[in-house]
């Protein structure tokens, strides 16, 4: 089996990484050694899903597990899928890493654990049991949860962590509490008698929700987002890519295989509340992120609205199964396993952007940078293309798969049930509000980061990163563009992947080239290729006519300042200042946004200042109350270490009646 040889040589790297981390160039090797391996997950996951090996493939058994039971391996067309989803953006990571690796905080603490962590993620998914599902699972949350914690005289890097371990623990306890209801009072954990097993319908639903809360705890759905904007940005960039382009695809690999092949019995209810809970994700994510000055911080709330919308298409496809509409739950899946193919991408390439702008200037808050374009014009042209992709605009690949998921919403109020009628409206309006915040948001970003004049002597002073690094975000940009451009190069692969899940075959004549027509052949047509084909014909004309009809003399004058050449660079528009109008309409209520600005009066010299204070409703809600409660009952336990031997002795007598008084309640 080559994707076992490749674990194996996953864990080869990590020791010799251990062995030989005083090596300078060990981290580079580590590096390198893992975007090879990964290169072959990713040829073994494309053999099994073009040739259709991933079905014949018998489960390969280990002799270690649970005492009663053997660990089941298992590669499946939906397994294969992701393994190439996710182990071509961990290739591209790595290579980043080649020339990165060196530059974190404490390299000694991430290079060994970085093979350890794609080992983690790859065992997920191919796991055949449940025992081997979470225990990498776990494997997969501790390595990452060591990784966010490698700058550990961080105190934001230690806080994240410690929020991130306690949301991880609760992640897998909800799964193994699902699993154990799967496999029943036999004790029956391999997959394929899990997917044999019918449950009655009260244990059905603790599934669904157990499954929701566990995988969309390590997605980032909210209100389950809280560790994710903390340690994504405490993590090393490369890993920052992982974890965000790359770690939230396993929690969704781990959702649709639950929910649509080991219980495959969801009900429309259950997509109705992953369609709110994408949505509001969506919406909730994004505006977020338009209010961070991190450009870390952006990027990792913007993954909280991506995940957002595969949920709302999961929640779609759950429910157009129980309809009995099986041609538009497939649809829906397509678009869900289309969007994890496009976020893996540029998602992983925007982390490695912000790692590139970084280590060239030390900042990452966005009012620090500026006028980074014409000092990195790789890095600057490689993250266009990825902010472009990523705020859903032709013909990239994110207009794409969100078109796709469009396409399903409209179909939603064709069915005949109340709820489908009234919710799938809603669901639409907040996609549509996330997909307008998001070209908002990176118009901010990009603007402000790229654009402009430095803000600081650290961008004055920015070069371009190594040539492997900017080969690492060439490539993702690239497929960005192909992938947008010829949609057909996945659409065909993914419809195999879904059959097996939808019980339906999609006629390849709707999703085929150039025309995608997921609905009719003759309504909701789109046709990347032409878009393309006519904006080249748009830009050829326009620059012959301007340089026909204008000068040919080339002039080089600053950058645009509102009409007059401002001497202080910071006198241009700020990141505050571009989401200002939106954090009035809705931040003040959402956000309880505040803005303090100190004037002095005419004749006093000091500066003037001005303060943003938001709060974070979410935390303060939710977690704030359950770690003040936590706290009340942890210090009133506390007080049982101070009690004298009399009250010791008391309390052990009154707990031997206590039990004696069950034991004889429960006598017939």
């Amino acid at each position: 089996m080559i994707v076992g040889s490749a674990l194996v040589s996953l864990l080869a790297l990590a020791l010799s990484a251990i062995l030989f981390q005083k090596v300078r160039i060990a981290h580079a090797l580590t590096y390198a050694g893992c975007c090879v391996v990964c290169l072959v997950l990713v040829g073994d996951g494309l053999n099994h899903m073009l040739w259709g090996a991933g079905d014949g493939v018998p489960t390969l058994v280990l002799p270690f597990g649970l005492p009663w039971m053997k660990a089941h391996f298992r590669l499946d067309a939906l397994s294969s899928f992701f393994l190439v989803a996710i182990n071509f953006p961990a290739a591209l990571c790595s290579l980043f890493g080649i020339g990165y690796g060196d530059h974190a905080p404490e390299p000694g603490r991430v290079t060994p654990l970085f093979p350890l962590f794609l080992f983690g993620m790859n065992g997920v998914l191919i796991a055949d049991d449940a025992f081997v599902f979470l225990v990498s699972w776990e494997f997969m949350s501790l390595t990452s949860w060591l990784l966010v914690l490698s700058n550990h005289k961080n105190a934001e890097a230690r806080h994240a962590a410690s929020v991130y371990l306690i949301m991880a623990v609760f992640g897998t306890f909800c799964l193994l509490a699902a699993f154990g209801l799967m496999a029943g009072s036999a004790g029956a954990y391999g997959f394929a008698q899990m997917r044999a097993a019918s449950l009655p319908p009260l244990a059905g639903g603790l599934v669904v929700a157990l499954t929701l809360l566990g995988a969309g705890s390590k997605a980032g759905l909210v209100p389950l987002h809280a560790w994710l904007p903390l340690a994504h940005p405490a993590a090393p960039s490369h890993v920052s890519a992982l974890m965000s382009g790359v770690m939230t695809k396993v929690a969704i690999y781990g959702l649709i295989r639950i929910l649509f092949d080991l219980h495959d019995d969801v009900g429309w209810g259950w997509g109705a509340v992953m369609m709110v809970m994408g949505g509001i994700s969506a919406v909730m994510g994004v505006f977020y992120a338009l209010m961070q000055r991190d450009l870390k911080a952006v990027l990792a709330y913007s993954t909280v609205e991506n995940v957002g919308i595969i949920v709302i298409a999961l929640g779609l496809a759950a429910a157009f199964r129980d309809y009995g509409e099986a041609y538009l739950s497939a649809l829906a899946l397509v678009a869900a396993l289309y969007h994890v193919v496009n976020h893996a991408l540029f998602k992983s390439l925007l982390f490695m952007g912000a790692g590139a702008v970084q280590m060239a200037t030390g900042e990452r808050r966005l009012d620090r940078l500026g006028g980074l374009l014409n000092r990195m014009p790789v890095t600057g042209l490689t993250v266009l293309i990825g902010s472009a992709a990523i705020s859903a605009l032709p013909p990239l690949n994110g207009f794409v798969s969100e078109w796709l998921v469009f396409q399903a919403l409209f179909k939603g109020p064709t069915v005949e049930h109340w709820a489908m009628r009234f919710l799938v409206p809603v669901v639409g309006v907040l996609m549509a509000l996330a997909a307008a915040f998001a070209a908002s948001c990176f118009v901010r970003a990009y603007g402000i980061a790229f654009l402009g004049r430095p803000r600081s002597d650290q961008a004055r002073a920015a070069v371009e990163v190594p040539p492997s690094m900017q080969v690492a975000m060439a490539v993702p940009a690239f497929l960005c563009l192909c992938l947008g451009v010829f949609p057909v190069m996945v659409t065909g692969f993914i419809a195999t992947v879904v059959e097996p899940l939808a019980k339906v075959k999609l006629p390849a004549a709707m999703l085929g080239w150039p025309w995608l027509s997921p609905v009719s052949a003759t309504a909701g047509s789109y046709s990347a290729t032409l878009v393309l084909l006519t904006g080249v014909a748009l830009m050829i004309t326009t620059i012959l006519v301007v340089h026909h009809f204008g000068t040919r003399k080339v002039r080089r004058v600053p950058a645009w300042d509102c009409g007059h050449r401002e001497v202080i660079a910071n006198a241009q528009y700020s990141a505050d200042s571009f989401s200002q109008p939106l954090r009035r309409v809705f931040g003040s209520s959402i956000f309880q946004a505040h803005e303090k600005v100190e004037m002095p009066p005419p004749g006093d010299t000091s500066p003037a200042r001005f303060s943003l204070s938001m709060v974070d409703p979410v935390w303060d809600i939710l977690y704030a109350g359950v770690i003040r409660t936590v706290g009340y009952i942890a210090d009133r336990l506390n007080r049982l270490q101070f009690l004298t031997v009399r009250q010791y002795l008391l309390m052990m007598f009154m707990t031997l009646v206590l039990m004696l008084l069950i034991v004889a309640a429960r006598q017939p």
